[in-house]
């Protein structure tokens, strides 16, 4: 994966500790690579009674949030973004899965497949489900990339058809 430029800010092996404290693991798994959350966060908020249109997206819709720590209100949700930024080559697809550390609290990590020839840092969704705040750590893990590899490559890929959200830098809003 990093020999190939597959992933920027690759870890090569599970890390679970960082300066003697205990973190959610990130780095390489079993069968994956469990992506980091960077501390650029936007917590969604009500404040300004807009509509949730993915068509015509308000950005007033978010307050943005710089810190080593996101607490996000009772069922309601935050958008963030990977340490990590990826080329994923054309014979291959990624799927993302939440880790278990933070679906046993209650807090939901959303992401749609990665596509062949897709490139950037990945817009990471978090979903409190419960009525209670909830907190997500920035630097340490939050999901679990697998990486599908076809026997061949894909006829149209993510690159070939110009897709909207290609080399994204940051937290990304709906286009």
């Amino acid at each position: 994966m990093a020999e190939q430029g597959m992933i920027e800010n690759y870890s090569p092996e599970q890390v679970k500790e960082v300066n003697g404290q205990r973190v959610v693991s990130y780095g390489v798994s079993s069968y994956g690579y469990d992506v980091r959350c960077a501390s650029e966060f936007k917590v969604f908020t009500n404040i300004h009674s807009a509509i949730v249109d993915p068509k015509n997206f308000d950005p007033k819709s978010f307050v943005d949030i710089e810190s080593d720590i996101c607490i996000i209100p009772p069922n309601s949700f935050a958008l963030a973004r990977t340490v990590e930024y990826f080329r994923i080559p054309r014979d291959v697809l990624t799927i993302c899965l939440g880790k278990s550390t933070y679906a046993r609290c209650g807090i939901i990590v959303n992401v749609t497949p990665l596509e062949p020839e897709w490139e950037g840092h990945v817009t990471l969704e978090f979903s409190n489900t419960t009525n209670l705040p909830a907190k997500i750590y920035a630097n340490e893990g939050v999901a679990q990339m697998l990486f599908l590899q076809g026997d061949e490559v894909c006829q149209t890929s993510y690159a070939d058809r110009s897709g909207k959200y290609m080399r994204q830098r940051g937290v990304t809003l709906p286009r």
